[in-house]
């Protein structure tokens, strides 16, 4: 039994500084910042729009009515 909490006292320990570490550098916003945004905005800026301003404007649509008695 000794030996398993020794273990565990290592084991968070270990996550602890990993944890701290991370925190301390701001690796999170860096990984952010460096790798990830700049994944999104390369994906999102070369997904095709539809131009809202070419669509077609049509006089000629349905007439949505209700029954209202």
């Amino acid at each position: 039994m000794k030996k398993f909490f020794k273990k565990l006292i290592k084991l968070g320990l270990l996550v602890y500084g990993v944890l701290f570490t991370v925190f301390y550098f701001d690796l999170d916003g860096k990984l952010l910042f460096y790798v990830v945004e700049p994944f999104l905005v390369k994906h999102y800026d070369s997904v095709k729009r539809k131009d809202p301003l070419k669509a077609v404007y049509g006089m000629d649509k349905p007439n949505y009515e209700y029954d209202v008695k």
